[in-house]
C-alpha cells in the first residue's frame, strides 16, 4: 500500500511544484510513477502468498485497501488526461 501512495503523493507534488506541460517525455516524475506502479503487483503476490494462509481476513482488508489506492491513482490520471 505504500508504494500505492507513494505513487500518489509523487504525482501530486509533480502537479503541483512544476506544473507539467505536455511534451514528448513524460519527465522523472511520470517514470518514477510508472515504476512505482509496476512494483506493486509482485509484491502483492508475496504478500498473498504468506499472508493469506495465516490471515486471511486482515489480508483481505490490506488487498481492498490496496484497490482502493491503485484505483486512486488511475482516476487521476484518466481524470487528467495524462
Amino acid at each position: 500500500m505504500t508504494l500505492s501512495l507513494a505513487a500518489l503523493g509523487t504525482f501530486i507534488v509533480v502537479l503541483v511544484s512544476l506544473h507539467p506541460a505536455r511534451e514528448p517525455d513524460e519527465g522523472t516524475g511520470a517514470h518514477l510513477w510508472q515504476l512505482l506502479m509496476a512494483a506493486q503487483p509482485p509484491l502483492a503476490a508475496f504478500f498473498g502468498i504468506t499472508w493469506l494462509p495465516a490471515a486471511p481476513r486482515a489480508a483481505a482488508l490490506v488487498f481492498a485497501l490496496q484497490a482502493v489506492a491503485i484505483v486512486a491513482n488511475l482516476a487521476v490520471v484518466r481524470s487528467l488526461n495524462l
